[in-house]
């Protein structure tokens, strides 16, 4: 029997240590604000007109949420295990995050879906599975790269006997240049330990991820 949970979405949170929950404070802002006054004359554009004249500032305190990430570990949620004698597959899915590409720091965003299968009667909170896909999301991305951490980090932190991850994703890198094309999304897998090995086994578990009526 295969326990599912759906996630529509989760405030967006949280390699270097964590220091905190809270956005972290260490970033250069004032470098950030020079470096767009910049990009904004390269472009030909006045940044202190009216319209964008505070741009500079909130494109900094932007980044210092988009790239938080960088500043947490996913160790902070996935430590959190409580005793649950559960021997069966636990899913969550339609995990949404958001993402920059760091080719062209467009953004790409979509759905994760995580499965793990437990292993000691140790399960971790609903939540901690979807935070700690934010913690890889918020920085700069590949998703290919985004779908192994979350998959690594959930074998790292909770020795479970399986991990398997599905992450969907739409990129504006793709869509609004380049090629242009508006309808194409982008599918990447991450199977670990019973999932990988036993290529039914992971079949079964992944079909059960993206092909269930939502």
């Amino acid at each position: 029997m295969i326990a599912q949970a759906r996630i529509a979405a989760f405030p967006m949170s949280p390699v270097l240590r964590h220091r905190s929950a809270e956005p972290a404070e260490d970033i250069d802002i004032p470098r950030i604000e020079r470096a767009v006054r910049e990009i904004l004359f390269a472009i030909g554009e006045d940044p202190d007109r009216d319209g964008l004249v505070d741009t500079p500032n909130r494109v900094a305190k932007s980044y210092r949420e988009l790239f938080r990430g960088l500043r947490e570990d996913a160790s902070h949620h996935l430590h959190r295990t409580f005793k649950q004698e559960h021997g069966q597959v636990i899913i969550v899915r339609d995990i949404e995050f958001f993402s920059l590409c760091e080719h062209h720091l467009l953004p790409f965003m979509g759905k994760a879906h995580v499965a793990y299968l437990p292993t000691g009667g140790r399960v971790v909170g609903l939540s901690k599975l979807a935070r700690t896909v934010d913690v890889f999301a918020r920085r700069p991305q590949v998703q290919e790269r985004l779908t192994d951490q979350i998959a690594d980090s959930l074998v790292e932190h909770l020795n479970p006997e399986g991990v398997a991850v599905v992450v969907e994703a739409q990129h504006l890198c793709m869509k609004m240049r380049g090629v242009n094309k508006t309808c194409s999304t982008m599918q990447t897998f991450a199977l670990r330990g019973a999932f990988l090995m036993d290529s039914a086994r992971g079949s079964e578990v992944v079909s059960l991820m993206c092909n269930s009526r939502r």
